[in-house]
């Protein structure tokens, strides 16, 4: 059964289009009397979550006997109570009164105590889903907090992902709030197969196994799936996550992909204020990377950055940023460092080669944030006095190749032919 929803090309769902198709799916869900628990995004991506947060309590809050929040946070920081105020346009004091009964939970993917063991993935199924770049049993943790609940909703945005091709349905259960394993397992075969032939496909291994491993949570699901573009809703799906994902996803491959007529070489990819460390600000260079021309160099400018990752930084300092094969041909030296991190140390570098000890990525990233050349020396990216940059200086010179994207992250850049920058040499893996 198709997701039900509304979503248009050419403008945005009016508040009463969007209120009434949330307003039919929860009434649908029969929730009178249930417990439900909904899995919200954290800050990291746009969303009018303050609008869909209060549809929420508005509908599902006036007839379940119980209405709970958990912020799929993945491996991101937990929020405090301030940020997570601000996330919803909550004053303090209404979150005291006016939504005291809704409990809004972080998740703590770091937390055994707070993971629930699901199911597990053979060895064999991961060897066929992967076509045999991997084989290994993955165990699979989820949120023990969701089983204190009858009925699962979850709200979210779709937009191109380097992981998982696109964001969206199943995915707020793995990482949104999943165990450490199977995050770990998925960011490093998205790695393997690589961003350029990735990104921006709707059906991909990865997307396989976190549906997979969602299998194993055998209690109802609802599924809000938006699109959104220019801050405004132009999608919103409800379904099952495969479903109301499924369709997000095609209007969001119209409205997030931009097709350039050749390469770019250089690129000053601004970093907008919700990414505050280079774990989240590596879209920049994620969505653009399939639109770069060989040698390219693209700045990652963020003036109000000054961390590595605040939740992965220490590692990043000892592994430092490569192209995916100065980990994969090596692993047994990187073993013991969480293969999402080395997943997300290929992404930032790019493709490239590493033979005979020499590494060649094919673009140059470089750093424009508060975080010192010192230390972009030693992670092995380069560095750019962000206090040097005049933003339109990169205006209107495409001809060039030189462009400058304002609000970089989310929409991706792919080439209007339909070239797929590979590895040299590498026989690749076509989606």
């Amino acid at each position: 059964m198709a997701a039900n929803g509304l979503g248009f090309k050419d403008r945005p769902l009016t508040e009463d289009e969007a209120r009434q198709i949330f307003t039919r799916a929860i009434d649908s869900a029969a929730l009178r009397g249930k417990k439900v628990v909904c899995l919200i995004p954290d800050g990291t991506r746009t969303c009018p979550l303050p609008f869909l947060f209060r549809l929420m309590c508005d509908t599902a809050g006036a007839v379940a006997s119980k209405l709970d929040f958990i912020i799929a946070l993945g491996t991101h920081p937990p929020m405090s109570d301030e940020a997570i105020n601000l996330l919803l346009k909550i004053p303090a004091d209404e979150r005291k009164t006016k939504f005291g009964r809704f409990g809004i939970f972080n998740h703590h993917w770091d937390e055994p105590k707070e993971l629930k063991l699901v199911g597990a993935i053979r060895a064999d199924e991961v060897e066929r889903i992967s076509h045999c770049l991997l084989k290994e049993d993955v165990r699979v943790e989820v949120n023990r907090r969701i089983f204190d609940y009858d009925q699962i909703v979850i709200i979210g945005p779709t937009f191109p992902h380097e992981v998982i091709g696109f964001s969206g349905g199943n995915k707020y259960f793995f990482p949104g709030i999943s165990g450490p394993e199977v995050l770990n397992f998925f960011h490093w075969l998205g790695a393997m197969i690589t961003i350029p032939v990735i990104i921006g496909t709707k059906h991909t291994p990865i997307r396989q196994v976190v549906d997979k491993a969602a299998g194993f949570i055998m209690m109802p699901k609802l599924c809000f799936s938006l699109v959104i573009h220019n801050a405004e809703i132009y999608g919103l799906y409800a379904g099952s996550p495969e479903e109301a994902f499924d369709r997000a996803a095609d209007l969001s491959k119209v409205l997030h992909i931009t097709y350039a007529q050749k390469p770019f070489r250089r690129v000053l990819s601004c970093a907008p204020e919700m990414y505050d460390d280079i774990w989240t600000a590596g879209k920049c260079m994620y969505k653009l990377e399939p639109a770069l021309a060989d040698g390219a160099e693209l700045v990652i400018y963020a003036p109000h950055i000054t961390e590595i990752s605040y939740t992965h930084g220490k590692v990043l300092d000892q592994v430092g940023y490569h192209v995916r094969d100065y980990f994969r041909t090596r692993m047994n030296l990187f073993k013991e460092y969480p293969r999402s991190v080395l997943a997300h140390s290929t992404h930032v570098k790019g493709i490239g080669t590493f033979q005979d000890g020499v590494e060649k990525p094919r673009v140059n990233v470089v750093l424009a944030t508060q975080i010192p050349k010192e230390r972009c020396d030693r992670i092995n990216l380069g560095y750019l006095d962000p206090r040097s940059i005049r933003p339109a200086e990169w205006d209107g010179r495409e001809s060039e190749g030189v462009v400058r994207i304002p609000k970089a992250g989310e929409a991706l850049y792919r080439l209007a032919d339909g070239a797929v920058p590979r590895i040299p040499g590498d026989d690749g893996y076509a989606l």
